[in-house]
């Protein structure tokens, strides 16, 4: 429908045997957007090349020696991250949807605000506070008398400490995919089986959570792809996954092709947990084949049950939440970054040049990627978005790896025809740059801006398309004069969660930055790396400040969109 629409010439009526014409330039923007598609699936298939190149003697030192425990930790991880993410995310989003108690609407949101703390720094806040000097201990050591050796306390910094922390800032993401199942689906299936005699709890496990299992297992895949990419609360807690092998093979026994099969495994965990999430979806059909003309109604809980659900609501936020930023406040007052000044401006403006600049260009380049579906849907321009889309599900030390391999290869045939034709060598021009940098985030986040564009231009009426057309419009004005302002929204979104995400990222900025070229988050990775957690508050606390902008724009969308349904439904 969308190809007749623009190819309909302007001011022409449109006959019922009116078929579509070649649209110039169409055939070029697909064409750019496959381009586009094809340069983030580069680092994904340099890294799927190092299958061919004979291992070395370091994967083989690798497979003996902790492979067997790489493996055993990332099947825990996803295990304990799955089911936790599970547990908290659908029970959460249950309670706030179908259910009425006091302080049901601020949670609602509230609930997101775990988005904003990235794992590794609430596994530093968590270290702290639950180390043996730290005030849990402490307090528990001054009110009862006991000393060391007197009691036994939990080490956090374990299998099950990493994924409870993973889990705490992850479950989002579950709760607001089931959320907006739970809104979604039809009134009266659920009152059909209260009718037959359903509790509201059998309605949840019988009809509600059956129907809402395909947008589950998208949030638990989601959380269980960030759980397998994280990189800082792993490595900070010692527990053994693939990221930090891959990041200790590199830099630490210098072997490139062993990393690179390391990485190998990785995105072969990780693509097969797409594959699983896709194929739950194929050829299935969850809704409540009703449309629902009128206002759900929530169910009042008795003061006994609102209680309880307060409590379970309420406690995700407090652990995600507001105790580890109450903690590092409490360690910023301690002493704070000793560099508060001039350098860590410095770290502060290369965050902010560095998250602008792939907030523009990955807003840019999914704008355009989704803009090529919408002015020629086919095979063609769904494989683009489906490509260019993968690099999400892609941790950042795979993509790190995946960019250095062909960018070092680059590098070294330029540097070496340079030699060879004026006798000087250019030395590394990408490798370990900004663009190097600019290049992996653009591979990492593109996803994060398809879809916010992809869903603004659903929204866009065709008819809005054949209106500007039949008044003279090109097919490009259309696109700038009509299209454009109508997804301000959807662009501002997708920028600005990138530059959230951007600044937030670990592990590709790590490996990738240039030399003397620090982050805010490298700069608490470094300082939480020596344990000095206290100097590596400030930059926390500033980083989960910035993280707060895209969870606080959420929830007004979240209650501008309930608002109008609302007055729809009335």
């Amino acid at each position: 429908m969308t190809d007749s629409l623009f190819d309909a010439a302007p001011g022409a009526a449109r006959p019922d045997s009116w078929r579509p014409a070649p649209l110039a330039g169409r055939g070029f923007l697909v064409a750019l957007a496959i381009g586009l598609a094809g340069l983030v699936a580069l680092p994904i298939l340099a890294v799927g090349t190092s299958l061919l190149r004979p291992p070395g003697t370091a994967i083989g030192h690798l497979a003996e020696t902790v492979l067997p425990e790489i493996l055993l930790n990332s099947l825990g991880l996803m295990a304990f991250v799955g089911l936790g993410t599970a547990v908290i995310g659908v029970g959460t989003a249950w309670l706030v949807t179908l259910c009425r108690f006091p302080g049901s609407r601020a949670l609602e949101w509230l609930l997101l605000t775990p988005l904003a703390i990235p794992a590794y720094i609430i596994g530093y806040a968590y270290t702290d506070a639950l180390a043996f000097a730290g005030p849990v201990q402490s307090s528990l050591r001054t009110l009862t008398g006991w000393s060391h050796g007197d009691y036994w306390f939990p080490n956090v910094q374990s299998l099950w400490g990493v994924s409870t922390m993973l889990t705490l800032v992850l479950y989002p993401y579950v709760f607001l995919l089931a959320r907006a199942a739970f809104l979604d689906q039809s009134v009266c299936v659920l009152e059909a089986a209260r009718t037959l005699g359903t509790g509201p709890w059998g309605a949840f496990f019988r009809v509600g959570l059956p129907m809402a299992r395909p947008a589950i297992a998208a949030g638990v895949a989601l959380a269980l792809m960030e759980a397998l990419a994280d990189f800082g609360t792993v490595e900070y807690f010692g527990v053994t996954t693939f990221t930090t092998a891959i990041y200790r093979t590199w830099f630490g026994m210098g072997d490139r092709v062993a990393a690179s099969q390391l990485a190998t495994a990785l995105l072969v965990f990780v693509l097969a947990l797409v594959a699983i999430e896709h194929g739950a979806r194929r050829g299935r059909r969850f809704g409540g084949g009703v449309r629902r003309h009128r206002r759900l109604v929530p169910l009042q809980l008795k003061p006994l049950a609102a209680a309880g659900a307060i409590l379970a609501c309420a406690l995700p936020v407090l652990a995600g939440f507001a105790i580890p930023v109450a903690a590092l406040i409490r360690l910023h007052a301690d002493g704070g970054d000793p560099l508060l000044g001039a350098r860590f401006l410095t770290y502060a403006r290369n965050s902010f040049v560095l998250a602008g600049a792939a907030a523009v260009l990955t807003a840019g380049v999914g704008g355009l990627v989704a803009y090529a579906a919408r002015l020629a849907p086919g095979l063609a321009s769904t494989t683009a978005i489906r490509i260019a889309s993968i690099g999400y599900a892609v941790p950042g030390t795979v993509i790190a790896v995946g960019i250095l391999v062909p960018l070092g290869a680059f590098d070294n045939a330029l540097d070496g025809w340079a030699r060879a034709t004026f006798g000087a060598g250019t030395g590394l021009v990408l490798s370990g740059t900004a663009v190097a940098l600019l290049y992996a985030y653009l591979v990492r986040f593109l996803a994060v801006a398809v879809g916010p564009v992809e869903a603004g231009l659903h929204k866009i009426p065709a008819t809005f398309d054949a209106a500007a057309r039949t008044l003279g419009e090109t097919p490009y004005g259309v696109a700038f004069r009509v299209h454009a302002p109508l997804l301000r929204r959807s662009l501002l979104t997708a920028a600005l969660v990138v530059f959230v995400d951007t600044l937030k990222e670990l592990p590709a900025t790590l490996i990738i930055r240039p030399f003397d070229f620090d982050t805010l988050a490298v700069r608490v990775y470094n300082l939480a790396s020596d344990e000095r957690l206290a100097q590596a508050s400030t930059g926390a606390l500033v980083i989960v400040a910035i993280g707060l902008v895209p969870v606080i724009l959420m929830t007004r969308m979240i209650a501008w969109e309930r608002a109008a349904g609302e007055r729809s439904a009335s």
